[in-house]
């Protein structure tokens, strides 16, 4: 009968050929985790400040509608209640509005600028990690050079 080839050894050996550098692997995963952390806090802090606008935005529009709700002396009043609450609603609406953009640009500034510090980063540690494997292979091509001498 034939025997099946132990892959077990073979695999082994192959792996050993190849280090895996444990520390860059380590300092990958800092990397992303910080980066993570910062992307969290832009996205939780941009929250925070939409939540205390839309909650301001809407104790203003109540006060107003119990304001407009009152009983009025005469039927002329309802109207002008109904068209003072409209004109000044639309002007909160404008004014929240541009409170609304002012958070998503500041949210898009920040993630951006994460981004490219991220990236710039991610290249060092890349470059460098490359640079170490290259260094490690050339030593190993040596070594086994030399040994088939």
């Amino acid at each position: 009968m034939a025997q099946t080839q132990d892959f077990t050894a073979m695999m082994k050996d192959m792996m050993g050929a190849f280090p895996v550098d444990t520390k860059a692997m380590e300092g990958a995963f800092k990397t992303t985790a910080t980066m993570n952390e910062k992307l969290s806090s832009v996205a939780l802090e941009a929250a925070e400040k939409s939540t205390e606008l839309s909650a301001t935005w809407a104790k203003g529009t109540l006060s107003k509608l119990a304001d407009m709700s009152k009983a009025k002396a005469e039927p002329a009043d309802y109207a002008k209640a109904v068209t003072d609450f409209a004109s000044a609603q639309a002007e909160v609406a404008a004014e929240n509005m541009a409170a609304f953009a002012e958070i998503a640009k500041k949210v898009q500034m920040d993630t951006v600028e994460l981004l490219m510090a991220a990236g710039k980063d991610f290249s060092e540690d890349a470059s460098a990690a490359v640079k170490k494997a290259t260094d490690e292979m050339t030593a190993t091509a040596k070594k086994a050079t030399a040994a088939a001498k």
